[in-house]
């Protein structure tokens, strides 16, 4: 497991070196910046340049979570209660396109960051599996995977709550697209609301997906609604989950997504980070057996 923090938990702020300092001072050595504008503002090159230069000084890796508000939202727009709005498969052929477009804003930061890879969203909560989905999904991917190719960005498809994500349909994207490099976000919290009895949904997750792992989303819920909590504050079991994780590769960024609170502070982010990192990191030296 290679440890690793998303922005996201501090999602309110304007992000700046020294929330990244926070991060890695956790013992994060992946980091994955969510691209916002409101919080990172992939179009203002200034900006990027002094994130750049941070990565550049220090033994960081990074991943790129693909911007899901639509760029007319501006600072004083947006809140903690705005609802994403970008849809890369929506219906609707312009909204597909100004989605793939920001999209494509946010991957240019690669020209200056070290990205590795991007997550991306095929369509919102509760979106139908159909023929049409399945479609503009291969459209989407496709023409971003042709965008992020040339900055050596992989793209990564993240397990969400519509039917179109689901493990099954995920593998059927990347087959019928023939997306050989393509791989998965695994989210954990999301692959438990899908089957939350006896965590069953990660379980199938793992196993259809393992083979094209390429990153892990780590965060807790009540089993009752996309609660993003620190792990261990929820109904997940995480000794489960350092049993599948044992079974990665070593170097699979396992990227704690933590909702973003108020309250939470750059300290309070790291420490908690730090002591959530050493005991998954014990539980994946020594996996105790499955007794379910």
């Amino acid at each position: 497991m290679r440890p690793g923090l998303s922005t996201h938990v501090f999602l309110q702020q304007r992000l700046h070196p020294g929330l990244l300092d926070a991060l890695h001072h956790s013992g994060a050595q992946t980091i994955e910046l969510f691209a916002a504008r409101h919080h990172f503002d992939y179009t203002d090159r200034a900006a990027v340049r002094d994130i750049a230069a941070w990565f550049r000084a220090n033994e960081v890796a990074a991943t790129l979570h693909q911007p899901i508000y639509t760029s007319d939202r501006s600072d004083a727009q947006w809140s903690r209660h705005v609802a994403p709005n970008l849809n890369l498969i929506d219906p609707e052929k312009s909204r597909r396109i100004d989605a793939m477009d920001e999209v494509k804003r946010a991957l240019e930061s690669a020209e200056q960051l070290p990205i590795q890879s991007i997550v991306l969203h095929l369509g919102h909560k509760d979106d139908s599996w159909n023929v049409r989905a399945l479609e503009n999904s291969l459209t989407a991917i496709e023409h971003l995977k042709a965008f992020a190719h040339p900055l050596g960005v992989r793209i990564l498809l993240e397990n969400l709550q519509n039917e179109i994500t689901t493990p099954e349909h995920l593998l059927e994207i990347v087959r019928v697209g023939h997306f050989d490099n393509v791989g998965f976000c695994l989210d954990i919290g999301h692959a438990h609301l899908s089957a939350p009895e006896k965590n069953i949904g990660i379980d199938h997750a793992f196993e259809l997906l393992k083979p094209r792992i390429a990153e892990l989303h780590l965060h807790d819920n009540h089993s009752a609604k996309d609660d993003h909590l620190w792990p261990g504050a929820g109904a997940i079991d995480w000794t489960n989950i350092a049993r599948h994780i044992a079974t990665l590769p070593p170097d699979t960024p396992a990227v704690v997504e933590i909702a973003h609170d108020i309250e939470e502070t750059a300290a309070s982010a790291s420490r908690t980070a730090h002591e959530l990192f050493r005991t998954l990191e014990e539980r994946i030296q020594d996996p105790q057996p499955n007794n379910a």
